[in-house]
């Protein structure tokens, strides 16, 4: 049972990169996703969370530092999660981690993390 992140780079300021999350050996339609951000934060950061589409309303939300440049999305029948990042600043470099938990909404204790995939941003 496993995450797998991947989709990291180097990207220069003002471009994109899409982060891709895809669950192993368990299926994901019935959990909460989350891209999470930390390496030189104190803290681990929730980027974005969207809920499943079964049982819930697959809405999704996310940190005020990224809304309106950041999309959170799901497909439940390739069993992966993805994070589109456009725009990106230098303040985004990090390493990103998918997440995942079957009961509630993001937190910062998952059910399932993935390794993260670390994000380098030029200026």
């Amino acid at each position: 049972v496993q995450l797998q992140a991947s989709g990291g780079g180097l990207v220069q300021s003002g471009g994109s990169l899409r982060l891709s999350c895809v669950a192993r050996g368990f299926s994901l339609n019935r959990y909460t996703i989350g891209w999470f951000r930390q390496s030189t934060r104190e803290e681990r950061e929730i980027v974005a969370c969207i809920a499943s589409n079964t049982g819930s309303d697959g809405s999704a939300s996310y940190a005020g530092s990224v809304r309106g440049r950041f999309t959170i999305s799901r497909d439940d029948d390739d069993n992966s999660a993805y994070l589109q990042m456009n725009n990106l600043k230098p303040e985004d470099a990090d390493v990103y981690y998918c997440a995942a938990v079957r009961y509630g909404w993001c937190k910062k204790i998952m059910d399932y993390w993935g390794k993260g995939t670390q994000v380098t941003v030029s200026s």
